[in-house]
């Protein structure tokens, strides 16, 4: 194909359609999205997008999709207006996403969509109806996508990440256990940490002052025994010189005979 012609060709980066017809849909997108795109937050050749064209066949823009989340490992991070393989060294997605609504139908996402994921190189599949709660999944095996026999408790071969359906809702698990949260979740996650951090800050202080408060008081006190014990050496020899013998001195004072002995003889 020449440049001029080539020039000529419009790959559209919008087919006017919504991102998701309904809010069980669009949070599950931008929730898988993200906490894909969190899971390889430190890989720099991990391009994860949701409900972005995606062009297999250079010159052919009718030849198109746009999984609901799309995941390709070896390609780098960064903003596109849409997904162009043919620029992308011919790497096409290896993982997509799709989520069902009203709008769609079995046959289009279990056969269409799937035989385009099949055809053009993509190595999981995975589609959830919410409106029942059912999940399926598809693996490729040399050139088809294959039907995964059992999804509770598959695990990616591709991201590593668990799926498990729990109360008629999609579940995915980190490689760690930790599940993936919604945005809201990790907001509030965000404030449990953020008061308990406060509160243990405030405990630490609290338990400070009062060691400070301890040791103040143990200060006072030995200031406080050291002045009676000042007082009572100084009124031993005012007591002699009154007439008190040393016997009535220790009892008055509440000291032994001996302490007042060798206080009276200095």
């Amino acid at each position: 194909m020449s440049l001029s012609t080539s020039a000529k060709i419009i790959y559209p980066e919008s087919d006017g359609q919504p991102l998701a017809d309904n809010t069980i849909q669009f949070r599950l997108i931008v929730t898988i999205q993200g906490g894909i795109d969190a899971l390889f937050l430190e890989n720099p050749n991990v391009f994860v997008a949701g409900d972005l064209f995606w062009y297999p066949v250079e010159g052919e823009p009718w030849i198109r999709q746009a999984p609901d989340v799309m995941v390709v490992i070896g390609r780098p991070k960064g903003d596109r207006r849409s997904y162009k393989q043919w620029e992308e060294d011919n790497i096409p997605p290896q993982v997509v996403f799709e989520i069902a609504s009203h709008s769609n139908t079995k046959a289009e996402l279990e056969e269409t969509k799937r035989y385009f994921y099949e055809r053009y190189g993509v190595e999981e599949y995975y589609l959830f109806d919410p409106q029942p709660g059912i999940l399926k999944g598809w693996q490729r095996d040399e050139r088809l996508l294959q039907p995964i026999p059992r999804m509770s408790g598959w695990i990616s071969p591709c991201l590593g990440i668990r799926f498990e359906v729990e109360e008629g809702n999609l579940q995915l698990y980190h490689p760690d256990g930790e599940r993936f949260a919604s945005f809201v979740e990790i907001i509030e996650q965000r404030r449990l940490e953020k008061r308990a951090r406060e509160q243990a800050e405030r405990e630490k202080i609290q338990e400070q002052q009062a060691r400070e408060q301890a040791e103040r008081e143990k200060v006072q006190e030995q200031q406080a025994r050291e002045q009676a014990e000042l007082a009572q050496q100084n009124a031993i020899p005012k007591l002699l010189e009154m007439g008190l013998t040393v016997e009535q001195i220790a009892e008055a004072l509440s000291l032994p005979v001996e302490t007042v002995r060798a206080i009276a003889g200095r």
